[in-house]
């Protein structure tokens, strides 16, 4: 019998939301903000509103922040209300318990198996992704899901073994991470209402951003590791450039998109800073391509000039948005 959250999604005829549009300099951001737009977009609640997160992302050492929606914004938003899962049976099972009691489930799960990664990871590579599961058929092992731009289904195969259904129990495995959603809080807000909670998570969030340019504190560390991975190679360098490059420049086009909405809904002049912040983003996608070509070519490159620029981008976003501004 199929289960489902969100009756009525269709995944032949689902549209995503613009910010998974060809428009976009980053088309896919990471898994579980990925995740989050589509859910919110399903839900016809407005995605751009909790993105502020991003003003406090860091250089961490070998990564940049890998930014998520907060639960507690996205509770003060939306009413939404994330809990943990805890996997003590079959997944498979308690999701369909969770979504017949109209919750969604996001889990962490092996992309090896998500046929909308085909091209990617899908039956090519193992790799640990997040999903947000809204349908599910037992009977028929059948699944539809949210992943990366869209809402998706699998069947078959696919489902036995993304779920390991029938497998012998094996001592080793160890289930992934997993949440589900409330919804019965659900809060649609008027427009200029839910801008005015977001501009007061902003300054929560802008709080929390590195006492110190973080960009320039990268300038090092990712010289040397253009230096190295040219002996790496390039799959190598695109697990390194998602986890460094990809982060960063996401994170502020989502930044930029944020405060063009929060200006547009009466919250302030942001017009200036979410230029910088476009400006950051665009060079970090130039610079994530030259440095690809610079790892596989092997050549000496001075992208040094390139990681001033953005520094300079990231200083003078963030001094637009001094609270002493708005």
């Amino acid at each position: 019998m199929k289960i489902a959250a969100l009756p009525g999604l269709d995944a032949r005829t689902y549209v995503s939301h613009e910010l998974h549009g060809a428009q976009r300099a980053w088309g896919e951001t990471n898994c579980y903000i990925d995740v989050w737009i589509e859910v919110l977009n399903s839900l016809r609640l407005e995605p751009a509103a909790c993105l502020s997160t991003v003003f406090a992302i860091d250089f961490d050492g070998d990564q940049w922040t890998f930014f998520k929606p907060p639960h507690e914004d996205l509770f003060s938003l939306y009413g939404l209300d994330v809990q943990e899962l805890n996997v003590w049976s079959s997944l498979s099972e308690q999701a369909s318990t969770q979504l017949g009691l109209g919750r969604l489930v996001l889990a962490e799960m092996d992309a090896y198996f998500l046929p909308d990664t085909q091209g990617t990871d899908y039956r090519t590579q193992h790799t640990k992704t997040t999903i947000c599961m809204q349908e599910i058929d037992l009977e028929r092992q059948a699944l539809g899901y949210f992943h990366n731009r869209g809402y998706h289904r699998l069947e078959g195969e696919d489902f036995v073994q993304l779920f390991r259904v029938g497998f012998d129990a094996d001592p080793s495995y160890m289930p992934f991470f997993a949440e589900f959603v409330r919804l019965d809080r659900l809060e649609r807000r008027p427009a200029a209402e839910l801008a005015a909670v977001a501009k007061g998570l902003l300054a929560k969030h802008l709080a929390r951003r590195p006492s110190a340019n973080p960009v320039a504190a990268f300038r090092t560390s990712f010289m040397a590791a253009v230096e190295q991975l040219k002996g790496d190679g390039l799959p190598r360098y695109h697990a390194y450039a998602f986890a460094t490059l990809r982060q960063l420049g996401a994170a502020f086009e989502l930044g930029a998109y944020h405060l063009q909405w929060l200006e547009r809904h009466g919250q302030g002049d942001f017009a200036a800073a979410a230029s910088s912040f476009t400006a950051l983003s665009d060079t970090t996608k130039v610079l994530l391509l030259k440095a690809a070509r610079a790892v596989a070519g092997k050549k000496p490159v001075d992208l040094g000039p390139m990681l001033d620029e953005m520094a300079a981008h990231w200083a003078k976003g963030m001094d637009q948005l001094d609270p002493a501004r708005h």
